[in-house]
């Protein structure tokens, strides 16, 4: 399976070039348009315990799986956001994924979502998704996506409204901004993830969360 990322990085759309045999597990609405020769099939992944954790995490309640079963084809996805797709290959580590941010993977993907208190505290929600296994995974974010690469011991900062992706070799505290809790909020970044390497991790340069009041301004008030 070969993708192509077409109309980069604003409104960026990811296209698959499959293989006879080939099966990809995308979110449900994600799908744009397919050839005829790619079968879909939506379900309840993993069963309903892991179906729910998605569905509180940011993601949908079923799963896509389309596949390539009656010869090659094509198959177009788009994300629900305004931003880029950062297409991932894995075969060892996994990859932690932030709420809303997986877009698609090869079925043979092992996802389980993991309750994490560091990202309810941080803003994130309680639940963070961990994909592992062997194959191509495709994120999305909100805006352009930054890589940073971090080698043993170092740290880095994050705004825990920007994160996507990282590896599951790397720890991570959520704290304040700032030493007070009040310089934290009137700073405007509130909570924050400090991250330790090795490993590598990757932000979106915008945040759903800041978009939202900054769109409202501009909304007229219902009488």
């Amino acid at each position: 399976m070969r993708h192509e990322l077409l109309y980069s990085p604003t409104f960026t759309a990811l296209k698959l070039l499959m293989d006879p045999g080939d099966s990809v597990r995308a979110e449900s609405g994600a799908m744009v348009s397919m050839s005829p020769t790619i079968t879909m099939e939506s379900k309840m992944q993993g069963g309903l315990g892991k179906a729910l954790g998605r569905l509180i995490g940011g993601e949908s309640f079923f799963q896509t799986t389309y596949t390539a079963s009656a010869g090659p084809g094509e198959l177009l996805l788009a994300p629900a956001s305004l931003g880029d797709i950062l297409p991932l290959q894995l075969g060892g580590n996994g990859y932690m994924v932030t709420s809303g941010c997986y877009l698609a993977g090869d079925a043979s993907l092992n996802i389980e979502t993991k309750i994490s208190g560091k990202a309810l505290f941080g803003g994130e929600g309680l639940f963070i998704m961990r994909v592992s296994g062997t194959g191509p995974l495709y994120v999305s974010a909100f805006g352009a996506i930054h890589a940073v690469q971090l080698v043993p011991g170092q740290p880095y900062v994050v705004d825990s409204g920007h994160i996507v992706a990282f590896q599951d070799t790397m720890s991570y505290d959520v704290r304040t901004a700032t030493r007070s809790l009040w310089g934290s909020f009137t700073s405007g970044e509130g909570f924050v993830a400090q991250f330790t390497g090795p490993g590598i991790l990757y932000v979106q340069t915008r945040a759903p969360q800041s978009f939202g009041p900054w769109l409202g301004q501009f909304i007229p008030g219902r009488n």
